[in-house]
């Protein structure tokens, strides 16, 4: 095979897989009904005059999956880790017993998890739309090398098999998604 044509269905595999890992990114930020620290990954605290992320001036776990405790590094910060939680508008309300801050995650209503499918089918929606901006890409590229027709219409018949290849994997994830965000 033309070392251009490798060359090109490989950055259009990358780029696929680019936004395979971008799907999946999103979708673990968006939650089922379990706690999780990630849940927390976007909380800025103010800490020392500088806004610095959550997670790296305290410890976030989960004891429960409807629980989560955040356990600041520096106990003068446990009152700066409450209010950041509170400013960040996440929909929870922390508790502060001195030592960490518990914060209780509410069960999903029906709503909330027909709106989070709703936002994990947009998600995944981009997902593909990545993965179709990559096969127009490499289609390109392909039609502006110096090779035969035929290699041509082979290579396009390849990054379309790839396109369609990610497309069934983004479903299947979204599959997935939607079946947790759902399960009560």
């Amino acid at each position: 095979m033309n070392e251009e044509i490798k060359f090109i269905l490989d950055s259009a595999q990358e780029g696929m897989e680019s936004a395979m890992e971008h799907l999946e990114r999103m979708f673990i930020k968006i939650r089922a009904g379990k706690a999780s620290p990630i849940m927390l990954s976007s909380v800025m605290v103010e800490y020392y005059g500088s806004p610095t992320p959550l997670g790296q001036v305290a410890n976030v776990s989960t004891p429960d999956a409807r629980t989560l405790t955040v356990q600041p590094w520096e106990k003068n910060m446990l009152h700066e880790v409450e209010k950041a939680i509170m400013n960040a508008n996440l929909g929870f309300n922390p508790m502060n017993n001195g030592d960490y801050v518990i914060i209780n995650v509410p069960p999903l209503t029906e709503e909330r998890r027909r709106d989070l499918v709703k936002q994990a089918k947009a998600e995944a929606e981009d997902a593909k739309i990545g993965v179709r901006n990559s096969r127009q890409e490499a289609n390109k590229e392909i039609k502006n090398l110096d090779v035969s027709e035929d290699l041509i219409k082979g290579t396009e018949i390849e990054i379309q098999a790839l396109t369609d290849k990610y497309i069934k994997r983004i479903d299947s994830v979204l599959e997935v998604k939607e079946v947790e965000i759902m399960k009560v």
